[in-house]
């Protein structure tokens, strides 16, 4: 089943990758939870494709990455590169109830899946 497969990563390690937005200027603590949300709804993805495989990423201390991008036009770039190599992303949109406009895409989150294929999407990007 593409980049989850259990056979694939036999040998190599799992991560997950969260992206943000800076232009937002969100406080530290909405940055927080934007970020958890991104992380859960991606493992959801990740484990309706390859239980095993998230089960894994678990048993490995589910290893993370927190990655900065400029806006919302590099957010939606990366989300796609992502989505179109296979990889479980999750992209979140806030409900506006506090800092950011209801519907902003605030992160999104890549994996858990091989580090090597999340790196060649977003090895590039600057830690948050």
């Amino acid at each position: 089943m593409g980049i989850l497969d259990s056979a694939r990563i036999k040998n190599s390690d799992l991560k997950q990758a969260i992206v943000v937005r800076t232009d937002l200027e969100m406080g530290k603590g909405k940055v927080a939870v934007q970020v958890a949300h991104a992380s859960i709804s991606a493992y959801l993805e990740a484990e309706s494709a390859d239980r095993d495989a998230a089960e894994k990423w678990i048993e490995e201390g589910m290893k993370k990455i927190a990655l900065k991008v400029k806006d919302e036009k590099e957010l939606f770039m990366y989300f796609q590169q992502a989505k179109d190599a296979g990889l479980p992303v999750s992209i979140i949109r806030d409900a506006g109830l506090t800092q950011i406009e209801s519907g902003s895409a605030t992160c999104f989150a890549i994996g858990p899946a091989s580090s090597s294929e999340i790196d060649k999407i977003v090895g590039k990007l600057k830690l948050l």
